[in-house]
C-alpha cells in the first residue's frame, strides 16, 4: 500500500493534493475510504471519466476501499461549464442515466473481498433535505468571496450569461457530500480531475470546519495529445463507454489510431500493464513504429475492459476481415454495422449494377473507371472479386440483408447499404 502514489506520479496522474506527505502517511497507514463522482449529465460516461475509474482502481488492488458516488442529486444541476449554463434534464432521465452510469463503473472495482467498493447515490441524503435545512446546517459555513474567486466561477462571471445560482451552489453540495461520505464511511480522500479542484477543495475545508478532521484532496491532470488539444474525442464527437453510443469496434479504432507521440503516455494513463511491458512498447514505436504495437496493445487492453474479450476478439476479426484477411459473413451485424459505419455509403439494391454502386459510393470517378477497375481484377464485394462489368449486385451480397462491402485495390473501402 506504501507504493501506489509513486506508482500514481509515474504514470502522470497527480497533478494537485492537499498536503503530499500527510497524504503518503495515510496511505502507508491505511486502508483508507477514498471516493470520486461521477455526474449523470448525459446517458453515458466517456473515455475521459475512465481516469478516475481507473485511479479508483489501481489504489483498490493496493488495498484501499473505493466508494463509487453516481450523483443523482447534483446530476440534476450539473457543475458549472467555462461557458454556458447546461441544459436541465427532468428527474426521471436523470434517474435512468444514474442507472446507466452505475452499470459502466461496476467492471472497473471490485465490490468483494477487504477492500470491497460500495456504490453511493447523493441524492439519498440530498433528497430529502430542506432548503432552510441546507441553508443553516451546510450554506454557512461557505464564504461567497472564497466561492466566487474559484476558477470556473470567475470565469462565468466575467462572461455575458454570467451564472445562475443553482450551478454557483454546485460547489457546496459537492463539499457536502464529500463530509457525508466522511461521517457515513470514514472517507478521508477524494479524487477527480484538475478542473475540479475548488469543489475538492470545498468538501476538504467543510470536513475540517465541522469534523475537525484533515481530509485530503488529489486530482489528475487533463490528458491531453501531444500538440496540446484535449484527448477523448474522435471526429464524431465524444468517444462514450456504452457500446450503443460508440461501437466497440469504433472504440477500438479510437485507440489504434492514436500518435506515436501520444502512445506511451496513454499505456501509462489507461492500461494496468507495468513498467518493463510499457518501456517495451516504447522501444517498440521508435525502432517499428510501422508495427503499431503499441497502439494495438493499447487499443485490446481499453477494449477488453469496457466491452469484454470477447468484443476485442470481434473488433480484431472485423478489422482482417475489411482488408480480405477473414470471412465477413463470419461477422455478427452489430460488429458489421460497427466495422462499416465510417465508410463511405450509397444506398444499393439487388439487381443494381456494380459499376454502378461503385461510382455511387465515390470508390471510381466514373462508369468507364469502374470497368477499368473490374478489368485490372481491382473490384470486390465482400472480398469476393468482381469480374464483370455486367455483374449486379444480389441479395446474397447483402450480409445480414443490409450490408456490402466494397472494396477497390487492396485499401479503399466503402458500404453499400440496402435502401
Amino acid at each position: 500500500m506504501t507504493d501506489v502514489l509513486d506508482e500514481l506520479h509515474w504514470r502522470g496522474l497527480v497533478a494537485q493534493t492537499t498536503d503530499e506527505a500527510a497524504l503518503r502517511s495515510a496511505l502507508a497507514e491505511g486502508p483508507i475510504t477514498y471516493y470520486a463522482g461521477f455526474d449523470p449529465t448525459a446517458q453515458s460516461l466517456h473515455v475521459g471519466h475512465m481516469v478516475q475509474l481507473l485511479n479508483m482502481r489501481r489504489l483498490q488492488l493496493a488495498g484501499h476501499r473505493p466508494l463509487a458516488l453516481v450523483g443523482g442529486a447534483t446530476g440534476l444541476i450539473g457543475d458549472p461549464r467555462p461557458t454556458t449554463e447546461r441544459s436541465m434534464q427532468s428527474r426521471d432521465v436523470v434517474a435512468e442515466w444514474v442507472e446507466r452510469i452505475r452499470g459502466q463503473i461496476e467492471p472497473f472495482l471490485d465490490f468483494e473481498g477487504a477492500s470491497a467498493a460500495r456504490m453511493v447515490n447523493n441524492l439519498d441524503w440530498t433528497g430529502q433535505m430542506s432548503a432552510i435545512d441546507f441553508l443553516r446546517d451546510v450554506g454557512r459555513h461557505f464564504r461567497v468571496g472564497t466561492m466566487i474567486s474559484k476558477d470556473i466561477v470567475a470565469r462565468r462571471l466575467q462572461s455575458d450569461e454570467g451564472i445562475s445560482f443553482t450551478e454557483f451552489s454546485y460547489q457546496v453540495l459537492q463539499g457536502m457530500d464529500f463530509r457525508e461520505l466522511y461521517t457515513r464511511y470514514g472517507c478521508t480522500l477524494q479524487l477527480g480531475g484538475s478542473d475540479q479542484w475548488g469543489n475538492l477543495l470545498s468538501g476538504v475545508e467543510l470536513i475540517r470546519k465541522t469534523e475537525g478532521v484533515a481530509a485530503h484532496a488529489m486530482t489528475s491532470p487533463l490528458i491531453t495529445k501531444a500538440d496540446g488539444t484535449k484527448m477523448g474525442k474522435s471526429e464524431g464527437g465524444a468517444v462514450w463507454l456504452d457500446p450503443e453510443l460508440t461501437s466497440p469496434y469504433a472504440f477500438y479504432q479510437f485507440w489504434l489510431n492514436q500518435a506515436d507521440a501520444d502512445v506511451v503516455k496513454y499505456l501509462k494513463v489507461f492500461t494496468f500493464r507495468s513498467r518493463e511491458e510499457i518501456g517495451e512498447l516504447e522501444q517498440a514505436v521508435a525502432e517499428r513504429p510501422f508495427a503499431r504495437e503499441a497502439q494495438r496493445a493499447l487499443a485490446g487492453d481499453l477494449t477488453t475492459l469496457v466491452h469484454g474479450q470477447g468484443a476485442t476478439d470481434a473488433v480484431i476479426a472485423a478489422s482482417q476481415a475489411l482488408f480480405g484477411k477473414g470471412e465477413l459473413r463470419d461477422l455478427d451485424e452489430p460488429t458489421l454495422a460497427g466495422a462499416v459505419a465510417e465508410l463511405p455509403r450509397t444506398t444499393a439494391k439487388a439487381g443494381d449494377l456494380l459499376v454502378d454502386v461503385f461510382v455511387g459510393a465515390g470508390l471510381v470517378d466514373s462508369r468507364s473507371a469502374a470497368r477499368r477497375a473490374v478489368a485490372e481484377g481491382g473490384a470486390y464485394v465482400n472480398n469476393v472479386k468482381v469480374t464483370s462489368d455486367e455483374q449486379e449486385l444480389t441479395a446474397a451480397d447483402l450480409l445480414h440483408g443490409r450490408y456490402a462491402v466494397l472494396r477497390r485495390g487492396k485499401r479503399t473501402l466503402a458500404v453499400a447499404a440496402a435502401g
